[in-house]
């Protein structure tokens, strides 16, 4: 580092302070997954070295970013923050269309633009671009990555942070790595969980599941089944198998081995420095491969991460990771924490929310926020109604079972629900993964048509508004997939593409539909309403002291319809009422007694006596700035 003759004293000193807060964390993790090898000190110097090499070559706007955000309250965290989520395709058409979507953007009011996937990735079938082939190359159909460093630019002078995926469990199959290991290189065979026969193979199989069954069984493929590995002389195979997990073409990266973390600890930090403020985490739960174990969630996967958030710290310290863990609850919560990801999807709000429109009942949902919402200091949800991929439906069976509700059976009920296939469900959506034999399956479909815009409008309205008002109040950022906010429905032509036609999820990735936005100022419109809506929510939330932080407090309201909780001020508490009913519901004076009479509804900015108790219209929900009594 003292030879470098790219960086100035100021970066030695900057860099060199930063190693003495981050090392010990960084040298504990690494010690946690590779303390028994023999050349320890060498992975913890070349790690370091990584992040060396990273930081000089980091751009100075880049540095005065880690500098600014330096001891600073999160960002994230802040009632002025709001995401929206798209792929660059479907949205703009490229990033030189995409860069024209700015002001747009801004009159939505965006502050987070995660953009999906849009590095080069195999022809055809590419998991929605979760096959990355190199993540130093956009694909070429979207732009370069010059083209995306300068829109990350001209985003941070909106005020607008890029958020990017960082797909780290697995390549393509056409990945340089993967194509080397293919081709017999010892060194790159090293980089995947490849083996000679099936005898490993089999040992893990006896206790990991099947993700894609369709694609493939078990979790293992034949290298030369795919492309990068095919066998010159068909005549004579490839006995060899490789660790693919999701699809054939997704080779999983073996972490075992430190090359493997210093390399894609390169590729992470070579992201950041193209202006990412955000990096989200994919598949973040499958990293680590234990044998005789579910190969999900191991304990070396969290000293995994706290090993890439330290190298991060030192090069790029503005930078925060996103969890991808849809798993059970208890899971999802170990990956939130400052030294891990500080921000997570919140996969049990939102699977609970759209059980909740189902069912009428906030029961599961009540419970959820009262216990399971809290995030360690430092960190925060990431609250969204619907993402690209499909809904599950995560929550806990022991959660369940308390309120009586019979788990497997209740997931039945809502996969025929949001299919279509329940009486009097007033829902479009799409079956995934379907297994006609036990019920199983998972669910696809734009918010729009899953809550019945096509049949129903003025319900479906209320209902999509009653959704987004909870990712909005819940405290933490509150996600919109774009074209939620313009009431876009399922592609009718989705299965017409031979790429997407075996993967239901493309149903709801609809291309941006100009007609829909053009209408977002007409309030007669649906595609008004919902605009009007949301981004009225996004001012009121702007407005109110109390809805900065994470903070959330239960509260009862006696009726399993209505679903009630508080986001606490320093003098006053703005009360949140949702109900989920086909009907009126009134929540009683004597319920909202623990409150000073006076409030004031904030949408309207109207004052409320609270004696008279509140009358919430079906899908209705209020926002109340109250007073409790001392």
């Amino acid at each position: 580092m003292r030879r470098d003759t790219r960086a100035s004293p100021q970066d030695r000193a900057v860099f060199t302070g930063r190693l003495t807060r981050h090392v010990r964390r960084l040298i504990t993790s690494l010690y946690a997954v590779y303390g028994p090898r023999p050349d320890f000190w060498d992975v913890v110097e070349q790690a370091v070295l990584t992040a060396w090499d990273s930081y000089v070559q980091r751009p100075q706007d880049l540095k005065d970013l880690d500098r600014q955000r330096a001891g600073d309250q999160p960002w994230f965290s802040s009632r002025e923050a709001v995401g929206g989520v798209c792929y660059v395709d479907r949205f703009g058409g490229t990033l030189a269309g995409l860069r024209e979507r700015i002001p747009y953007f801004k009159e939505l009011g965006l502050t987070y633009l995660h953009l999906m996937p849009l590095y080069e990735s195999p022809g055809g079938n590419s998991d929605g671009g979760y096959a990355v082939s190199s993540y130093r190359h956009v694909d070429p159909a979207l732009g370069t990555m010059a083209e995306l460093a300068e829109f990350a630019t001209q985003l941070r002078a909106q005020g607008i942070a890029l958020v990017l995926d960082f797909v780290f469990n697995h390549t393509s199959n056409e990945h340089a790595w993967a194509r080397a290991a293919a081709a017999g290189d010892p060194h790159y065979e090293r980089f995947y969980w490849i083996y000679p026969d099936r005898t490993m193979p089999d040992e893990f199989e006896r206790t990991t599941r099947e993700i894609f069954p369709d694609d493939h069984p078990g979790v293992f493929t034949r290298v030369d089944s795919t492309p990068a590995g095919r066998a010159a002389n068909p005549r004579d195979p490839d006995p060899r198998w490789v660790w693919s997990t999701f699809h054939s073409f997704q080779w999983d990266l073996n972490y075992s081995n430190p090359q493997v973390f210093h390399a894609m600890a390169a590729e992470l930090l070579f992201l950041a420095n193209q202006g990412a403020q955000v990096l989200r985490l994919d598949a973040v739960a499958f990293i680590w491969k234990q044998l005789g174990s579910t190969c999900e969630s191991q304990p070396r996967v969290h000293d995994l991460l706290r090993a890439f958030n330290a190298v991060t710290a030192l090069a790029a310290p503005a930078v925060v990771f996103k969890s991808e863990a849809i798993v059970h609850p208890d899971e999802v919560i170990r990956y939130v924490h400052p030294e891990q990801c500080a921000l997570s999807y919140n996969p049990l709000q939102m699977a609970l929310t759209w059980e909740a429109l189902a069912t009428r009942d906030v029961s599961l949902l009540a419970a959820a926020l009262a216990e399971r919402h809290r995030t360690p200091e430092g960190t925060a949800w990431v609250n969204y109604v619907r993402s690209h991929d499909d809904i599950g439906w995560t929550f806990s069976d022991d959660d369940a079972a308390r309120l009586g509700v019979d788990a497997r059976g209740h997931r039945r009920f809502l996969n025929a629900f949001y299919t279509g296939r329940h009486p009097g469900s007033f829902a479009h959506g799409v079956a995934f993964q379907d297994n006609p034999r036990t019920g199983d399956c998972r669910v696809c479909g734009t918010t729009a048509s899953l809550l019945g815009l096509e049949t129903e409008p003025g319900p479906a309205v209320d209902r999509i508004l009653l959704a987004y008002s909870l990712a909005m109040s819940t405290g933490g950022i509150p996600l919109i997939y774009l074209g939620d906010e313009a009431g876009q429905l399922n592609d009718p032509h989705w299965e017409q593409n031979p790429d997407h036609a075996l993967d239901a999820r493309w149903v709801h990735r609809p291309l941006y539909c100009a007609n829909d936005y053009d209408r977002r100022h007409d309030l007669f419109s649906v595609q008004g309403r919902i605009f009007g809506g949301i981004r009225g929510m996004i001012a009121v939330r702007r407005g109110t002291p109390e809805f900065e932080g994470t903070t959330l407090i239960p509260f009862g309201t006696h009726t399993p319809h209505v679903l009630g909780y508080q986001r606490p001020g320093r003098h006053s508490v703005v009360l949140c009422l949702a109900n989920f009913s086909d009907w009126s519901q009134f929540v009683t004076g004597e319920t909202l007694s623990g409150f000073l009479p006076a409030a004031v509804s904030l949408h309207e900015n109207a004052s409320v006596d609270l004696r008279g108790g509140i009358l919430l219209e079906a899908h209705g929900f209020r926002w109340l700035r109250v007073i409790p009594v001392s």
